[in-house]
């Protein structure tokens, strides 16, 4: 399993509304589905979170299992992240209709965000790169 490096969780927690992450999920039809999130949130080292508010592709194409990619940039962390100041994030989703984890998300992500009309949605990490497919491996 992939970490996030301790270095990012700060810049990726606050990335709302200036660096607003990505997030990318293969649709039915074949076709790459990337969707702007202000509510992606550091889980906890190996897992990302994020907010779906039960409409429109990516919840389409969200499921427990499915395949996620989330595509960070903030010019801030050139230094840490010196390839474009881009960390790209894989992994699989689990999808929290209504338990503890719904609930521990939607405290975590920025106020803007907030709409409790929805549910939580976990990306366990498998990898965890900058745009060069290095590992991200710094503190």
């Amino acid at each position: 399993m992939a970490k996030i490096p301790s270095a990012l969780h700060d810049a990726i927690n606050s990335a709302y509304p200036d660096n607003v992450c990505l997030v990318g999920v293969l649709g039915e039809d074949g076709f790459t589905q990337i969707s702007p999130r202000g509510s992606i949130v550091v889980y906890d080292d190996e897992t990302l979170g994020f907010w779906d508010r039960g409409r429109g592709r990516t919840h389409d194409s969200v499921a427990d299992g499915t395949k996620v990619t989330v595509y960070f940039r903030d010019l801030e962390m050139r230094e840490l992240l010196p390839a474009g100041a881009i960390a790209r994030f894989y992994g699989t989703a689990s999808t929290h209709l209504d338990d503890d984890v719904r609930e521990k998300v939607w405290e975590m992500m920025v106020q803007p965000e907030r709409d409790k009309k929805g549910s939580a949605v976990l990306v366990k990490l498998e990898r965890a790169e900058d745009l060069r497919r290095e590992a991200l491996d710094f503190g």
